[in-house]
């Protein structure tokens, strides 16, 4: 089996070590590229295509009178002198090939988000801190993105994991087949589940599309595999799920899930360089959550879900 499972190639784009919110314990975060959603406060603008992208980093560019090797390593004539010495991408031009641009520079103002990479590849970067796994009950995370959207890869991952004795998690949005969340299920000892919303419209409105698959595939975990243990988070989100009604629902649909915790996670604006990056706009540009709303809204689910409810301190 670990040879046919080792050789599984997918698309990754960041193996993050020494996490401490995303599962028990210390953990590796292993980041798959592809998302169903196309949330508008994503903060991994460059997890949602499947594809590999180029992304510009101008404050690291050393200016074409200083270098230039890009342009000429570019077959394409898609990176051209721009303004103030420095580059321009004609993105519309570029066609994503295997990027000689970003291995020319020598100043990583340019780089690819996204890599093929070995099932054996990332789990022996994974199994560098075993120590670290043993003594706090951490292990390996996937996320994205949506993990399970590359599910062959992700189900293989988790497997040969297991195989080596470390214990997995995965950060899912739950927009897959049921048939990968079962598959990936067999082999997972935590799950992190986003519910974002409970009205499929508004969901659909703010995600691209709606939730009744999310929902069921909640079910799925929370019914077929009792003893798995799940975190439902909720991310906080100024003008779409930040009203007292909308956590109140989530809240009574997670309530006779006894054995589910939930964790609401305050709207954040992390990701906003990426978008830059990437020559993105923002799609949320600068709206701010209140620190006192966010407070209120904890308060009324902790009325509902009493202790099951994760508030930071």
């Amino acid at each position: 089996m670990c040879q046919d499972d080792c050789q599984r190639q997918g698309m990754v784009f960041n193996v993050q070590k020494y996490s401490v919110h995303d599962g028990p314990g210390i953990r590796t975060i292993v980041f798959l590229k592809g998302c169903s959603l196309s949330c508008r406060w994503c903060s991994n603008p460059e997890s949602q295509q499947r594809e590999p992208e180029l992304a510009f980093n101008a404050g690291r560019c050393l200016g074409v009178s200083k270098c230039g090797h890009c342009i000429v390593a570019c077959p394409y004539g898609s990176i051209t002198l721009g303004d103030e010495d420095k580059l321009r991408i004609n993105r519309s031009h570029c066609t994503s090939c295997h990027m000689p641009c970003a291995a020319a520079c020598p100043a990583q103002g340019l780089l690819v988000y996204g890599k093929q990479r070995t099932v054996d590849d990332v789990l022996n970067v994974v199994e560098q801190d075993m120590a670290f796994y043993a003594r706090s009950g951490g292990g390996l995370t996937l996320s994205g993105g949506e993990p399970l959207l590359q599910g062959e890869f992700a189900v293989a991952l988790l497997r040969e994991a297991r195989a080596r004795r470390i214990k997995t998690a995965v950060e899912t949005c739950g927009m897959v087949s049921p048939d990968t969340i079962r598959a990936a299920a067999e082999y997972l000892n935590y799950v992190l589940f986003d519910i974002k919303h409970m009205d499929s419209a508004e969901h659909e409105a703010q995600t691209g599309l709606p939730n009744r698959h999310i929902l069921e595939n909640f079910r799925i975990l929370a019914e077929e595999f009792p003893d798995l243990p799940i975190l439902a988070r909720t991310p906080i989100i100024p003008g779409f799920n930040d009203s007292e009604q909308a956590v109140t629902a989530i809240a009574e649909f997670l309530k006779p899930y006894e054995r589910v915790e939930y964790e609401m996670l305050p709207y954040h604006r992390l990701g906003t360089q990426k978008y830059q990056f990437l020559d993105r706009p923002v799609p949320m540009g600068e709206v701010k959550l209140d620190t006192e709303h966010m407070n209120r809204l904890q308060t009324v689910v902790q009325g509902i879900l009493g202790q099951r409810l994760r508030v930071p301190h």
